[in-house]
């Protein structure tokens, strides 16, 4: 671990990170100032998440694709500003539709720095220790989407919806720190070109092109867990506010609890990541996400202060596989980080948009308590759906690499290379 935060180039992106997701964070608790002010349904405030999530989305495989081409130093620092723009927009609106059009614009921006950054970030690290850098690294955003609710309420409370305009000096000052250290990237990016990945050898299986063979049916089943996740999470992340706004709460409660099931999430991230190298992903992966349905169904059925430690233990387990997911698509398209972490991070983001409204018109017609209720259904299904995963493709430990090739993706008979199966089975 201490190895691994020495790493300057990987610090420096996770500040990126960090500040990226400060600016979407503040999303969360603007959105019951929008419905306010434009007299919106929760299925119409769930749309605003929907522009932000599907517009990040859809950009992220592009972005990602163009940092595996070439990754230029300074994109990073530049889209922080963008998006510090966009967002200070969101009090500015002058209408709904006008809100909408800046939450996609925000998103794009969110979309460039996400694959730009894990891209990145895996490629400045050692293979051995992936999955806790690239928790650490997902922490870093987290702890920025924990912060933005706080500074959001106090920027809403002492300036109206105009506060949102705090963010654009607050990006500024990000980019700047950013741009500085982007040389130590660049710098740990030449040097790490040189060293051949243990990875490569997931690409034993090639035709006469010379072009690995994708495992396209795994990486569909990895995709699918992390939409599902990703519709739990951000819905409720989405509607405790508005829950507790109609209760009486004011934003110096839900704004706090937002911040504490994110910032849960961000431990159980570092956790999960951590134990993955150890244990193994799969288990990992099946403990999170069957962890988390108890304090799902503990959030909607004891509304009140007792909401935070319940919020804290959902986020802490629901979490504890995202650096896993990610790790798992990097493996199974080598070479291609910045166009896996984009699949991940962006195909997860906009099923999580869409799941936003739709949880909004269920609650329309239930109410939120059972709307959040329902959710666990979509937890019981990701679970069916992990069980379906080979052990092998979550797998990292340098002992099992080589079954895992066998497992994912078998290499074509080849009398100069003979396989070889380790003793060790993977997971």
């Amino acid at each position: 671990m201490r190895a691994v935060l020495r790493n300057r180039a990987l610090v420096t992106l996770m500040f990126g990170h960090f500040s990226n997701d400060l600016l979407a964070g503040f999303l969360t608790v603007f959105l019951p100032v929008a419905r306010d002010r434009f007299d919106l349904s929760n299925g119409q405030a769930g749309l605003i998440a929907l522009s932000y999530a599907s517009a990040s989305s859809v950009s992220q495989p592009f972005f990602g694709w163009a940092a595996d081409r070439r990754f230029l130093t300074w994109l990073p620092p530049a889209v922080l500003i963008w998006g510090g723009v966009c967002t200070a927009s969101y009090g500015l609106a002058p209408s709904y539709g006008v809100l909408l059009a800046c939450a996609a614009a925000a998103g794009i921006a969110s979309g460039a720095y996400h694959p730009l950054g894990a891209s990145g970030a895996s490629a400045v690290t050692d293979p051995r220790t992936r999955n806790t850098a690239m928790s650490l690294y997902t922490v870093g955003g987290t702890s920025g989407f924990a912060l933005g609710p706080v500074v959001g309420v106090v920027a809403l409370w002492a300036f109206g919806p105009a506060g949102s305009v705090v963010f654009l000096p607050l990006a500024l000052v990000a980019a700047v720190a950013m741009a500085r250290q982007m040389p130590a990237v660049a710098e740990r990016l030449a040097a790490r070109a040189l060293v051949p990945s243990p990875v490569s050898r997931l690409t034993s299986g090639q035709g006469a092109t010379g072009m690995a063979e994708t495992p396209w049916p795994v990486l569909s089943r990895v995709v699918g867990v992390v939409m599902l996740r990703a519709w739990i999470f951000l819905s409720v992340l989405q509607f405790l506010p508005i829950w507790y706004d109609d209760l009486g709460y004011g934003g110096g409660f839900y704004g706090p609890l937002v911040s504490t099931v994110i910032l849960a999430g961000a431990a159980g991230t570092l956790t999960g990541g951590y134990l993955a190298d150890r244990i193994g992903g799969r288990r990992v992966l099946l403990a999170s996400l069957l962890g988390s349905l108890p304090f799902l169904l503990l959030i909607a059925a004891v509304p009140g202060p007792l909401v935070f430690v319940a919020g804290a233990a959902f986020g802490l387990t629901a979490d504890a596989s995202l650096a896993v997911t990610l790790v798992a698509a990097q493996r199974l398209l080598p070479g291609r980080t910045g166009v896996a972490s984009g699949i991940i991070l962006g195909l997860g983001f906009v099923t999580g948009g869409i799941g936003v409204p739709i949880t909004g018109r269920i609650a329309d017609a239930v109410g939120i308590p059972l709307a959040l209720a329902m959710l666990s259904v979509l937890g019981i299904l990701a679970t069916a759906l992990a069980l379906t995963i080979p052990p092998a493709a979550l797998s990292t430990r340098n002992d099992s690499d080589e079954r895992a090739d066998e497992e994912i993706m078998p290499p074509m008979p080849s009398p100069a290379t003979p396989a070889r199966r380790s003793a060790v089975p993977a997971d």
